[in-house]
């Protein structure tokens, strides 16, 4: 039956059109194209200018064979071809995979396997890295190397591709037809997290998601056109949580920084009007706690943005010291990075500090774009009481998830189950509708921002010929939030040092993911034989950290 609005109302190209983040670089080309859009050391592009350079990627892409449905992955810092990576390799159907520049070897070459990379453009920074992951590739599929030149890297060079970025973007056309998805449901990009397993997973993002991800973030931040964003965030890191495509929205211009420095990044706030920038919790301690002669002349009302573990007192109070705006928030890389907002209430400003902070590390209400989050029971996927003790699993329903694992039907399947995305965090329901993670039902650590899968940990430590038995839970850590700690039981007889277990796990492991501590003893267990890791959380404090 066909309903009275249905009649004689088709949809067309006239009055539908995907969703894309592609669009706005376009439209800020078009409207603002003298406007400042990228700033990175003495370099300044504006936004036609980058919009040509995006253009000539995608047009260079092309000729070089790359279609519809190809990989890019790109190994490079806040620099600006990531800048440009994140529209001139979209636009030509390919899926962009911006690959974390902290990991080793094995796991960049297990990420260009799986994700089936043509293409890699390689900062010289992580040349070495990139140069032992390609020799790594089980793969026999030909990969295009692209060397990146930096002025502001002043390290040592080593050219591991077959040709310059700069070489070859000038082989494209800058009038490149700029042409969004035809479906915007197409992958836009590719982004791997460890989940529990040591394997890596790869999450693909949709323009859709992207594009109201990024619409998000200027909701919740009441971003300005204009506005002065500085890359204290890895872009790597769910695409920057779609900074890049938010900045382009608002024509904002993106301050880049290659290195996270408590100097450079006041020096970038006083000298380009820095108005917001994010970062794990790290990076707003790093400012906090940077010697006073740092903080002279910062301007008031500088907007920041912290996830990866809740806000303390201490930072809180740091920031409002500065002059800064805190904003707290909370999700995962299957969601686009943010996805949730803990919502500052009028009032809470009168507040003393702890109970400031108590409220101010709650994960919050969900974004502005997203559908639905709650927490519900995992078993019969009903809300759970808003009592604030009533646990159940935080779940996202919307625009604002994942298509799902690359390769990986099972995974999607379970994840999605219910037609719920389940993220594996355990959570209450606070009486004024906030979100309070209490627990990580994936053992998963946080450390400096970055996602640690403490069953990746324990597979090394059993590698150790002398260990019998091992566990490893997160630990509080005041710089990184949290770090590794390491449970272990020794075979009999053995005498084995914590430095001897540390050395051994730098050998098989990135650095981020060496436990920072080492505990021996008999690990407590079931009767089954089940290790009790919720006896090691409390040893490590680590319970205690999360209920604050």
């Amino acid at each position: 039956m066909t309903r009275i609005f249905d009649r004689d109302l088709p949809r067309t190209e006239a009055n539908h059109a995907p969703l894309s983040p592609l669009s706005f670089i376009e439209r800020s080309a078009e409207v603002y194209p003298d406007r400042l859009a990228v700033v990175h050391g003495g370099l300044r592009r504006s936004w036609s200018e980058v919009f040509r350079r995006c253009r000539q990627l995608a047009s260079a892409l092309q000729r070089h064979g790359i279609v519809t449905g190809d990989t890019v992955a790109v190994m490079l810092p806040n620099t600006p071809p990531m800048v440009e990576a994140h529209f001139g390799i979209p636009v030509t159907g390919a899926v962009l995979n911006a690959l974390n520049t902290r990991l080793d070897a094995p796991t960049l070459a297990f990420m260009l396997d799986h994700g089936e990379a043509k293409v890699v453009i390689v900062d010289p920074e992580f040349a070495d890295v990139m140069q032992q992951a390609i020799a790594l590739r089980k793969s026999a599929t030909p990969l295009l190397v692209i060397d990146v030149e930096d002025a502001m890297y002043t390290g040592p060079v080593q050219r591991i591709g077959s040709v310059d970025y700069e070489a070859f973007l000038a082989g494209g056309d800058a009038d490149f037809a700029w042409h969004l998805p035809a479906d915007e449901w197409d992958a836009i990009a590719l982004n791997y997290t460890s989940g529990t397993t040591g394997n890596p997973k790869g999450v693909v993002y949709h323009h859709r998601g992207a594009a109201l991800n990024a619409v998000s973030n200027i909701l919740e931040w009441d971003m300005p056109k204009h506005a002065v964003y500085l890359w204290t965030l890895p872009m790597f890191h769910c695409n920057g949580w779609c900074f890049p495509w938010t900045v382009a929205a608002r024509a904002g211009v993106n301050v880049c920084l290659r290195k996270v420095e408590a100097k450079a990044i006041f020096e970038a706030i006083r000298e380009h009007g820095v108005t917001h920038y994010c970062g794990a919790p790290i990076v707003h301690g790093l400012l906090v706690n940077a010697p006073d002669k740092l903080k002279h002349g910062l301007p008031r009302g500088v907007k920041a943005m912290v996830a990866g573990a809740a806000p303390p007192a201490s930072m809180i109070e740091g920031m409002e010291a500065l002059g800064f705006d805190l904003t707290h928030v909370y999700g995962l890389t299957e969601v686009y990075g943010p996805a949730t907002v803990c919502a500052v209430q009028e009032g809470w400003d009168k507040l003393e500090i702890g109970e400031r902070a108590r409220l101010n590390a709650r994960q919050g209400v969900r974004y502005h774009l997203e559908r639905d989050v709650r927490v519900l029971d995992a078993s019969t996927l009903q809300p759970v009481p808003s009592d604030g003790e009533t646990m159940g699993e935080i779940m996202f329903r919307g625009n604002i998830a994942m298509k799902g694992y690359l390769k990986n039907r099972q995974a999607t399947e379970e994840a999605f189950a219910g037609g719920w995305f389940h993220s594996g965090d355990l959570a209450v329901m606070c009486p004024d509708g906030y979100i309070k993670i209490k627990d990580r039902s994936k053992d998963i650590i946080i450390s400096g921002g970055e996602n640690i899968s403490s069953i990746e940990v324990e597979d090394v430590l059993y590698r150790h010929p002398d260990v019998l038995a091992a566990a490893v839970v997160a630990k509080p850590d005041a710089k990184w939030g949290e770090t590794p700690c390491a449970f272990v039981e020794l075979k009999a007889g053995a005498t084995v040092s914590a430095a001897d277990i540390v050395a051994h796990c730098k050998k098989h492991l990135a650095g981020f993911k060496v436990p920072r501590a080492v505990v021996f003893g008999e690990l407590p267990k079931t009767s089954t034989g089940k290790i009790q890791k919720f006896e090691l959380r409390k040893l490590a404090g680590s319970a205690v950290a999360i209920d604050v």
